[in-house]
């Protein structure tokens, strides 16, 4: 278990019901959990913050360095990005590149991944990238 996120956080999204989870915690239900954790509403260990976005470890990290990077505004997926979106998508992306520099990761490699949709595992409708690495991460495909 990550030791950046409470115990209780993990488990609801390993059930994938991070709802039950802010529910809990008082986050009114039409508010999403990543939307809490930029109001600082919801808890969570920053590794960054600006006006436009937040980044944190992942509850359920898939590699030894596992950090999200998420806009503060609300997008539900990458299948919902507008042409307006461009540089805060781009801003995520150098964001995931100062991150990976300040973890030790950018010389050796790391991966960076968007899911979009169900179908890809996107748990929590609100767009944001994975930063992965730390160790080998293997072929994709």
């Amino acid at each position: 278990m990550n030791k950046y996120m409470p115990l209780d956080f993990a488990h609801a999204l390993r059930r994938g019901k991070p709802l039950d989870y802010a529910r809990d915690k008082g986050v009114p239900l039409d508010q999403c959990i990543f939307c809490a954790i930029g109001k600082k509403e919801s808890p969570a260990t920053l590794e960054y913050e600006d006006p436009e976005i937040v980044a944190f470890w992942d509850v359920n990290p898939k590699a030894k360095v596992h950090i999200l990077i998420v806009p503060k505004k609300h997008i539900r997926s990458a299948t919902d990005l507008k042409d307006e979106d461009g540089p805060l998508v781009g801003k995520m992306v150098l964001v995931a590149k100062k991150l990976a520099e300040k973890k030790g990761i950018a010389d050796d490699g790391y991966r960076l991944v968007f899911n979009a949709g169900k179908h890809s595992g996107q748990i929590v409708d609100h767009i944001h990238l994975h930063l992965l690495g730390g160790g080998p991460m293997g072929r994709m495909a």
